[in-house]
């Protein structure tokens, strides 16, 4: 048994953690409007499992999307966003029993999996007819529905459908936001909520406000370009170090 000072700072150590990583994703998701998965779920799954990790992202991004939707609803296109909303409420049961049933090492794998893909596949800038038009809507909205509650990543499907449909940055981030408001909703719905203690949920909910005021602030002051590609480089590196931990576990 480890002495208890030993434990002690072990503790302390994973809710500093723990802060960090939501912290960082709360920043960049005001920033970008859906940064938060991309950037924070491969470390909350490395360090609260990948159950735990999943539904904490879920209920964090789905609080900052509402914040952030107070500011840009008037911007909404609800042609678009109800059938991309209504296909997600489809899939997240999926989802939901994906998480619930495959074994610790083969959900790393298929975390780390769909977060790597998503991220190659956003920067190759996919284009694609099937993507465009209520077709598009409906694919993306189902897609990004199973992957929301079975990796906690449902934002790139939509992000793809936004680049192919011609959507500038302004456009995408208040739908982006709703939708990830209605399908974090959903998701937390079939998967519940995260088990935290005492403090680690006041922790996540400092770090969570902290990096939204952060992330307000740099907004006006940060080129797109630069915060796009910090959000995938960091997303890459987390996906590829799940990917890598699950394939070593087996």
């Amino acid at each position: 048994m480890r002495p208890a000072g030993e434990r002690r700072r072990t503790v302390t150590t994973g809710l500093l953690w723990l802060a960090a990583i939501v912290l960082l994703g709360s920043c960049v998701q005001w920033l970008t409007g859906m940064g938060f998965a991309l950037v924070a779920v491969p470390g909350l799954i490395l360090l609260l499992g990948p159950a735990q990790g999943v539904v904490l992202a879920n209920c964090a991004s789905g609080v900052i999307c509402a914040v952030g939707l107070t500011r840009g609803r008037r911007e909404v296109r609800w042609a678009a966003m109800v059938p991309l909303c209504m296909a997600s409420v489809c899939t997240v049961p999926l989802g939901a029993w994906t998480t619930r049933h495959l074994p610790e090492p083969v959900l790393l794998i298929v975390m780390g999996g769909l977060v790597t893909a998503a991220v190659l596949l956003i920067l190759r800038g996919v284009r694609a007819p099937a993507l465009r038009g209520r077709a598009g809507a409906v694919g993306a909205g189902a897609a990004g529905g199973f992957m929301n509650a079975a990796a906690g990543v449902g934002g790139p499907p939509v992000s793809l459908y936004a680049l192919n449909a011609g959507w500038t940055v302004r456009e995408f981030v208040p739908n982006a936001q709703l939708y990830g408001l209605f399908v974090n909703i959903f998701s937390v719905w079939a998967n519940g909520v995260p088990r935290l203690s005492g403090a680690q949920g006041v922790g996540v909910t400092v770090a969570m406000a902290a990096g939204m005021l952060i992330g307000r602030a740099l907004a006006d002051r940060t080129p797109e370009t630069r915060a796009r590609t910090l959000v995938l480089a960091l997303a890459l590196g987390g996906g590829v170090t799940t990917l890598l931990k699950g394939v070593l576990e087996l």
